[in-house]
C-alpha cells in the first residue's frame, strides 16, 4: 500500500479535478438538444464556482473504499486554500505552502508547479474530448460525460447538480479501472476575501521549511 504522503496527493487530485471540469470549459457545437442542455448546465455550474467573487465547499472522498478523506476548500481565481485533519495548504497565486502537521513540516512550492502534485499529469482534461449527456435523478441532475474514441483522459465522469440551483453535489469519476467519489456540500459561491489565501506563518513557527520552489 502507497504511503501516506501519496494518498494525500492522490486525493488532492480528486479534488483538483473538480477545477479542471470547470476551469477548461470552453462552448462547443452540441450534436443533440440533450447534448447542448448538459453544456449549459455545466456552463451555470462553472459561473457558479469560478465567479470573481469565488467560492468554497466542504468535500469527502472516497477512493475506491481504500482511502477517505474530508475537508473544506475555498476558491478563488488562480488561489486556494484547504484544510484538512492532518494537511493545509494556501496557495496566493505565487507560491503554494503544504503544511503536515504530524511531521510538522511546510513545503513551499511555485504556484504553477506540476512537481506539487505529481498525480496532475493522468488528470488532464479538456472538454472537447467528451460527449455530454443529461438526465434527471432523485437527487439532482446527473451530467454524464464519457471519453470520446481515441482520445486520452478520465474514462467517465459523473457530476450531480441541484435542480433549481444548478449548484454541484457530486462528482464520480473513472480513470483506468477504478472509480473516485467526491460528495459536495456547503457550498457557498461569492464573498471570498483575498486575505484567506495568506499563508499564515505566526502559526508554524518551529515547522521545518522545505523549499522546492525552482525545481
Amino acid at each position: 500500500m502507497q504511503n501516506i504522503t501519496t494518498h494525500h496527493r492522490a486525493h488532492l487530485q480528486w479534488v483538483i479535478t473538480l477545477l479542471l471540469l470547470l476551469s477548461c470549459y470552453e462552448p462547443a457545437m452540441a450534436q443533440s438538444a440533450n447534448a447542448r442542455q448538459a453544456r449549459e448546465m455545466f456552463d451555470r455550474s462553472y459561473k457558479m464556482v469560478f465567479g470573481q467573487e469565488g467560492c468554497t465547499l466542504h468535500y469527502d472522498v472516497n477512493l475506491v473504499g481504500i482511502y477517505k478523506t474530508s475537508g473544506s476548500i475555498w476558491m478563488k481565481g488562480d488561489k486556494s486554500k484547504f484544510i484538512e485533519s492532518r494537511y493545509l495548504a494556501w496557495n496566493n497565486g505565487k507560491n503554494h505552502y503544504l503544511v503536515d502537521t504530524k511531521k510538522k513540516t511546510v513545503t513551499l512550492f511555485d504556484a504553477a508547479s506540476d512537481k506539487k502534485d505529481k498525480y496532475s499529469s493522468n488528470f488532464k482534461f479538456d472538454p472537447d474530448d467528451y460527449n455530454y449527456s443529461v438526465s434527471a435523478t432523485d437527487k439532482g441532475y446527473l451530467l454524464t460525460l464519457k471519453l470520446k474514441q481515441g482520445r486520452k483522459g478520465m474514462k467517465l465522469i459523473k457530476a450531480v447538480i441541484d435542480k433549481k440551483t444548478r449548484v454541484p453535489i457530486s462528482l464520480k469519476i473513472k480513470v483506468a479501472f477504478f472509480w473516485a467519489h467526491i460528495n459536495i456540500s456547503k457550498f457557498r459561491s461569492g464573498g471570498i476575501s483575498d486575505d484567506i489565501f495568506v499563508f499564515p506563518r505566526k502559526q508554524y513557527v518551529g515547522y521545518e521549511l522545505i523549499d522546492k520552489r525552482g525545481e
